[in-house]
């Protein structure tokens, strides 16, 4: 069910020859776990109750161990100092491992039996559908555990039964919204239930005199903009395809647009999130501004699921631009080509994008798409507006790029040329996939002040330049933040320590220039090993008590964001 709806929503965006490489990809998941199931499965249902099982003879995969445990085990720990020592556990502080560990616990069948009551036949306890949930498609991060059963609620009030259900048995609870999230958010290394809010996708209310929207966290941006278009509005956040507006709300993510509209911090009004004990909460009214208490929207964004589940959503819209000018050219080092959008920046020029991307990127492009772009650092810029001020902005920016070495410079007006050369943008990463299409992905998200960016991204392309591994690197150069693609085989020894290798020399020559480790794609189990250098145990210390404080008995998405080995 999710998955077919997961699917549907990427279609609509990929063109054909990244269609064919998602789609070989996902089947080789899906069949991976299908082929488990047939060779190992568990479970024997009855076709008159399909939640009452019995146990098979056969040998349980792995990710299913401790499924079985007859005895009930305390929730996961809120901390472990015993962690603090250098690599020891998921999230640790040195920790190169990628298989995050846990401890699963019995469900209790009182617990199925009430979920059933509250969700009828949107549930599930099926592997292959389990095991989908369970690993994330974007990520090449695994867990020891699976969800035991994935819910798909309805409504808000399912949501709270839900919790309600789960707080009282103490059983983890796993949010998901669009599963393009890259750092491990949505694995189950306790188990538990995963909630998918796919089927909570509508939009409760449009004010197109306000220009704001409320909607169901599982509408993905894409869609939400299609439905926005007739009206000449849109959402301005545009992350990766399939990205849903609850997911984005939990890991902050911001994407091209955010240079010129901001953050998901800056483009939500309120939330409605149903807490840890199963109480709906309503974090602030509809006005545009407020100093009305804590600001609660603020806490709950960016929270990755650890303090509660967002149902409810009221955004901030935009006025479709009249005019819009998409701009490219090239440059012979990646040096040249930040020094330009940083120039451009400091022009006091607003565009709305501003985007960088390698030649080993570029060439990806050419063997994923059958294009013949030249392979050089290019830059690719928007200006909006009216069509003059567009079209001058255009002009100044030209002028900066011959200063800077700039060569090669081309630009659309045309709506369906400058549609081609944004998809080309956003389908980078399947891109990479196309050079080595059985390795895995690590991607970094390291963001800087904008003076320090020519330097991060110069010192860190000598070092990617130098390694065997195959690296690209796409930057939202307008404020700071790059990422780098390195693709490796997670099964050799050899790639995986040099993928964590060049991680770690991005991550801490950002830390080492005031910047961070996480620009938008949040923390998750991948990058909570460098959250003490960044914030300090101090600030750690206080997410834990707000943390213990919400859900003091950790069943929201646990051992995710904050460190283990933080206690207070």
């Amino acid at each position: 069910m999710a998955f077919t709806c997961w699917v549907s929503r990427l279609r609509s965006s990929y063109s054909k020859t990244i269609t064919n490489l998602r789609t070989s990809f996902f089947h080789h998941l899906r069949t991976r776990g299908a082929n488990t199931t047939a060779i190992t499965s568990p479970y024997h249902f009855s076709k008159q109750n399909p939640f009452r099982f019995t146990c098979s003879n056969s040998l349980l995969p792995i990710t299913l161990a401790g499924s079985l445990a007859i005895h009930f085990q305390s929730p996961p720990p809120l901390c472990d100092a015993s962690l603090d020592s250098p690599s020891r556990g998921i999230g640790g502080k040195g920790s190169t491992e990628f298989v995050v560990q846990g401890s699963q616990k019995h469900l209790p069948q009182e617990l199925i039996e009430e979920l059933k009551a509250i969700c009828q036949d949107n549930m599930s306890m099926d592997y292959d559908e389990r095991y989908f949930h369970g690993k994330p498609q974007h990520s090449f991060h695994k867990a020891v555990n699976i969800p035991d059963v994935v819910v798909f609620p309805r409504s808000e009030e399912e949501v709270s039964n839900i919790v309600k259900s789960c707080d009282k048995h103490k059983v983890p609870i796993v949010p998901y919204g669009g599963a393009t999230s890259i750092e491990g958010h949505t694995l189950s290394p306790h188990g538990g239930i995963c909630i998918d809010m796919s089927l909570m996708q509508n939009v409760k209310a449009l004010h197109v005199e306000d220009m704001d929207v409320v909607v169901e966290p599982g509408i993905g941006w894409m869609e939400l903009n299609e439905y926005l278009e007739p009206h000449g509005l849109f959402f301005p956040l545009d992350p990766g395809p399939g990205a849903t507006i609850g997911g984005m709300c939990a890991t902050r993510c911001s994407g091209s647009l955010a240079v010129r509209y901001g953050t998901m911090r800056d483009n939500v009004i309120s939330l409605k999130v149903v807490l840890p004990n199963g109480d709906v909460v309503k974090t602030a009214s509809r006005a545009r501004k407020s100093a009305a208490g804590y600001d609660l929207t603020r806490l709950v964004i960016g929270s990755e699921g650890t303090l509660g589940v967002i149902t409810e959503v009221t955004l901030r819209l935009q006025k479709i631009p009249q005019h819009s000018v998409v701009a490219m050219c090239n440059f012979p080092t990646v040096k040249d080509a930040a020094d330009v959008a940083i120039a451009t920046m400091l022009s006091g020029i607003q565009v709305s994008r501003v985007e960088l991307m390698d030649e080993v990127q570029v060439r990806a492009i050419n063997i994923a798409n059958d294009k013949n772009l030249p392979e050089f650092p290019t830059l690719m810029f928007e200006f909006i507006g009216t069509e003059a001020y567009a079209r001058e902005q255009t002009l100044i920016v030209q002028k900066i790029i011959s200063e800077h070495r700039g060569s090669d410079f081309v630009f659309a007006e045309d709506p369906e040329a400058k549609k081609e050369l944004w998809k080309i943008r956003k389908e980078a990463l399947w891109a990479c996939f196309a050079m080595e299409p059985k390795y895995e992905a690590m991607i970094s998200d390291v963001c800087v002040p904008l003076s320090h960016l020519a330097e991060l991204i110069s010192r860190s392309k000598k070092e990617l330049d130098a390694s065997p591994l195959v690296c690209t690197v796409i930057a939202h150069a307008g404020d700071g933040n790059f990422h780098t693609v390195i693709l490796f085989d997670p099964n050799q020894e050899d790639h995986r320590r040099e993928a964590e290798r060049l991680n770690h020399f991005m991550v801490h020559s950002a830390l080492s220039m005031e910047g961070t480790c996480t620009g938008e794609h949040g923390v998750g189990t991948g990058k909570m090993k460098y959250l003490e250098k960044e914030l300090g145990v101090e600030a750690l210390k206080t997410m834990k008590r707000i943390k213990n404080a919400l859900d003091p008995n950790n069943i929201m998405n646990p051992g995710k964001l904050i460190p283990p080995h933080v206690c207070f």
